[in-house]
């Protein structure tokens, strides 16, 4: 089929790929601007426009599309089957919505309805979930309301972080592309309305990175540890300086020397174990973390063993 791909982090480029090997005919690739990334400030393209380059693609890279009708004509004039959309960044007015003969299909990282919006592989590890999947859906001018096409069910892994489960769900992402257009292409491709019991998983927010040692649980904190895995990190302070938790773990009781009596003594956000060897224990609103990999300030992320030979956590400090 002739096909429009729009989309722009990696998790697009494995369904850019996916479709390209496939031998579909790639009409042009759409993707967000170049950005200024690192100390430099070089800009840089997306993960989609390197590849649409390194497979000598059309590439266009519109400031935006509501209201483009320069940009909005362009794609009438290909005249499309399909316009593929994967994490693009952009929302997408009717006008374009309306070009494609077969519709706009979009790969959603999560089984929906659960988790419309833009964060929903982050959210499903921030919320403690044990399945989540990929959803591919016709696009309407909802927010992820479109009937869905095809569904794939993954289990997430107890310590996963959203790296992990992005870099799984990113290769499932382009299979279930490649499937769901075979369907559309032979006019088989299922339609399916979404019921109204969903969840909406927004942006995250750089606020929400700091743990809160005197209400979260252990498996609360756990999760957002492993739910900010590589985006931000968690953070918390001791002694006035910042201290992100990059891998942590819920303790168990055969690693911990108090009973649950002496524990309770303790303020919520104290070190209760602190040893060169077995590493850090803190105590939280239930439960004990273990901190296995961290980030002092200005630092890199290392052991928590490699941190304590040139840095004091001691016994009974106390995380703000």
């Amino acid at each position: 089929m002739n096909i429009i791909f729009m989309g722009t982090p990696d998790f697009a480029k494995d369904s850019l790929e996916a479709i390209y090997n496939a031998k579909h005919e790639i009409l042009a690739v759409v993707t967000n601007p170049d950005k200024p990334k690192g100390r430099g400030m070089k800009m840089v393209a997306s993960p989609v426009k390197q590849f649409a380059i390194e497979k000598d693609l059309k590439i266009y890279q519109p400031e935006k599309v509501k209201g483009n009708l320069e940009f909005i004509d362009e794609i009438k004039r290909l005249n499309p089957d399909v316009i593929c959309v994967v994490a693009y960044g952009k929302i997408l007015p009717k006008e374009i919505l309306d070009i494609p003969k077969k519709g706009c299909i979009n790969v959603h990282g999560s089984l929906l309805p659960k988790y419309r919006g833009a964060a929903p592989i982050q959210w499903a590890i921030l919320n403690g979930d044990k399945i989540t999947g990929v959803t591919t859906m016709y696009m309407d001018k909802g927010m992820d309301t479109g009937d869905i096409i095809l569904k794939e069910e993954v289990q997430i892994g107890k310590d996963e972080t959203t790296g992990e489960l992005w870099d799984r769900l990113s290769k499932i992402g382009g299979e279930i592309l490649v499937k769901t257009l075979q369907q559309v292409e032979e006019g088989i491709a299922p339609r399916q309305k979404q019921g109204e019991d969903f969840t909406m998983a927004p942006m995250l927010d750089k606020n929400m990175a700091k743990i809160d040692w005197e209400n979260q649980t252990a498996e609360q904190i756990k999760n957002l540890v492993r739910g900010l895995n590589p985006i931000m990190g968690a953070y918390t302070f001791l002694n006035g300086k910042k201290i992100k938790f990059w891998k942590v773990d819920i303790a168990t009781s055969e690693e911990l020397m108090y009973d649950e009596e002496n524990i309770e003594m303790f303020k919520n956000g104290t070190v209760i174990i602190s040893d060169p060897r077995d590493g850090i224990f803190i105590k939280t609103s239930k439960g004990i973390l273990k901190a296995i990999e961290i980030q002092g300030e200005n630092a890199k992320r290392m052991s928590i063993q490699d941190y304590l030979r040139g840095n004091a956590i001691n016994e009974f400090d106390v995380f703000e």
